[in-house]
């Protein structure tokens, strides 16, 4: 085998300074700088694409705090509309309570007259029958009627005790 012979090992370590030489410059020239500059723009994107990303982040939490502050906004609106649609309500059915409350207070009154109008019609009646049931007693009893003036004034003194 060549490469065990003392004798060729000289020019073999010459080719390998020579070689080991030439993709020393070339990686350190050519090839390092191209993936050099490959990691340097790939940490740029990166750097980039988390910007963008932490941009987005912070539009997206502006954007849920609009959101809420939105929807509390309209909850509000909605809570006081609902608040003034009930005190409107409220006012109308005080309203309508206090007119029928006038309405049956009238008509109270009035069937209270009606009633106390019965009432007197009815005592008139009552006296005025209580006068002719007395008169008819006493003249079936002695056999002579009263006048229709002392009946009615023997009535009168008898309701006032």
């Amino acid at each position: 085998m060549p490469q065990l012979n003392p004798l060729d090992w000289a020019p073999q370590l010459i080719w390998l300074a020579i070689t080991f030489g030439i993709l020393y410059l070339l990686m350190k020239w050519v090839a390092l700088p191209k993936i050099g500059s490959v990691i340097e723009a790939r940490q740029a994107r990166i750097a980039g694409d988390l910007e963008a990303a932490d941009k987005l982040r912070r539009q997206t939490e502006e954007a849920i705090a609009a959101y809420e502050q939105a929807l509390a906004e309209a909850k509000a609106r909605a809570h006081a509309i609902a608040q003034e649609a009930r005190n409107k309500l409220k006012d109308e059915v005080a309203a309508e309570r206090s007119a029928l409350e006038r309405d049956l207070a009238a008509k109270s009154a009035e069937a209270e007259a009606r009633i106390h109008q019965a009432k007197v019609s009815a005592l008139k009646d009552v006296n005025a029958v209580a006068s002719e049931t007395a008169a008819e007693i006493v003249r079936r009893l002695i056999g002579v009627a009263p006048s229709q003036p002392e009946s009615s004034a023997a009535v009168a003194a008898a309701r006032k005790e």
